[in-house]
């Protein structure tokens, strides 16, 4: 004689609840790293347009001052207020503000003025602990150019 199966009932007795609690557990473990990309990418995003921005309007503002001394001046106005914009860490950004081909001051009339942007994004969540924060960030930078008028003149 074979032996007895169990019941159908008995079987469905002992899977009761384990179904809505594998969907809880999956969820999460899918859901988490989800969001913190968005979270991440959205950052990342942010500094990526802040520091093109600020490349952008830094040439723009170099190459339309009437003095050098204005074209400075200029510059950091238009650097605080987009650090301020797009919340961008002051202590990460570097500013590099060149003239291509020109041997003396910058800007002078003609000259393409070469502005370059950089800074790093530190990603969410990583703790300052052995240095985790400093190796988790990721650099942006953006470069742009303005040509100046060629009837432009120091003072």
């Amino acid at each position: 004689m074979p032996p007895q199966r169990a019941s159908s009932d008995r079987l469905r007795d002992d899977e009761g609840g384990s179904a809505a609690l594998e969907f809880i557990v999956g969820g999460v473990v899918l859901l988490v790293p989800i969001v913190y990309l968005i979270v991440a990418l959205g950052m990342i995003q942010s500094h990526s347009l802040g520091v093109e921005s600020a490349s952008r309007h830094i040439a723009r503002a170099v190459a339309s001052a009437e003095s050098v001394e204005d074209a400075d001046h200029r510059a950091a106005t238009v650097l605080d207020s987009l650090v301020q914009e797009y919340d961008l860490d002051e202590d990460a950004l570097e500013v590099d503000v060149s003239c291509v081909d020109a041997a003396t001051t910058c800007p002078t009339a003609g000259a393409i003025v070469r502005v370059t942007v950089s800074s790093s994004v530190a990603l969410p969540l990583v703790p300052p602990v052995l240095g985790l924060d400093d190796a988790a960030r990721v650099g942006v930078e953006s470069s742009s150019v303005q040509k100046v008028s060629r009837y432009w003149r120091d003072g």
